[in-house]
């Protein structure tokens, strides 16, 4: 699943399409007429979290990329028909597959809260903080996918975070110290820019330390793997150096 910093990465290539007319809008997406976009000018192109938002004077899209979304920016097509396509007259072409789109009516689009998106200038930890607190028996592991507290954070992230911050994943947020609550809102946000500059380095899995490796390089012992929380996504931790707090 394209997590927070990937979203962020699509955000800077498709810059240059705001303020341009669309000329071709095809695809099988069936929420809606794709050609209701044409002659359509581009307002701007916005990412919260995990969705890629489009703004035109007609209509506003909400891109989700699900588990297997993808996309592929002024490349040839894929030889599948993607879910939207859209070109503009600049040139600039727009695929997108496997993933789910639908029209947001004005109201959806500006109850958008970008202080709750990690990657977003407008963050505020603050808030965040506040809303963990009100949510005492939330399990960790739970609250950081959250999106709306943690808007853009996936299961990578999630168990990176845990494991710098040396929390179990099946610790209680109310039951969590002060400053390691506080860890856990800071941490969120600068693992999602580490990510993305490794990301963007073509690095990323050399520096993962606990998500799907089999051994902690803090206690050299195996790792514990197992579907946990209501999310019910895969965690990996290490019980000897990651304190559950209940």
């Amino acid at each position: 699943m394209p997590e927070g910093p990937s979203l962020y990465i699509l955000k800077e290539l498709v810059t240059d399409f705001a303020g341009q007319q669309i000329v071709r809008a095809d695809g099988n997406v069936r929420a809606f007429d794709p050609a209701r976009l044409v002659g359509q000018p581009i307002t701007s192109i916005r990412t919260w979290g995990k969705h890629l938002l489009i703004d035109t004077p007609e209509m506003v899209l909400r891109v989700h990329f699900l588990l297997f979304g993808t996309y592929r920016v002024n490349e040839g097509r894929e030889g599948k028909i993607p879910r939207l396509s859209i070109e503009t007259d600049g040139g600039d072409v727009l695929n997108l597959y496997a993933c789910a789109i639908r029209e947001l009516d004005r109201a959806e689009y500006e109850a958008y809260d970008f202080s709750a998106d990690v990657m977003s200038d407008t963050w505020d930890p603050k808030k965040a903080r506040k809303k963990l607190r009100a949510n005492p028996d939330m399990l960790a592991c739970d609250a950081l996918l959250d999106q709306d507290i943690f808007s853009g954070v996936g299961n990578i992230i999630k168990n990176e975070v845990l494991f710098r911050i040396r929390v179990h994943p099946l610790s209680t947020v109310g039951a969590l110290p002060a400053p390691k609550l506080r860890a856990l809102v800071d941490e969120a946000r600068q693992y999602s820019f580490d990510f993305l500059e490794w990301k963007r380095q073509h690095v990323l899995k050399q520096h993962w330390l606990v998500h799907a490796k089999r051994t902690c390089p803090r206690c050299d012992i195996p790792y514990l793997k197992a579907n946990l929380g209501r999310s019910n996504r895969r965690s990996f931790y290490c019980e000897r150096c990651q304190k559950r707090y209940t």
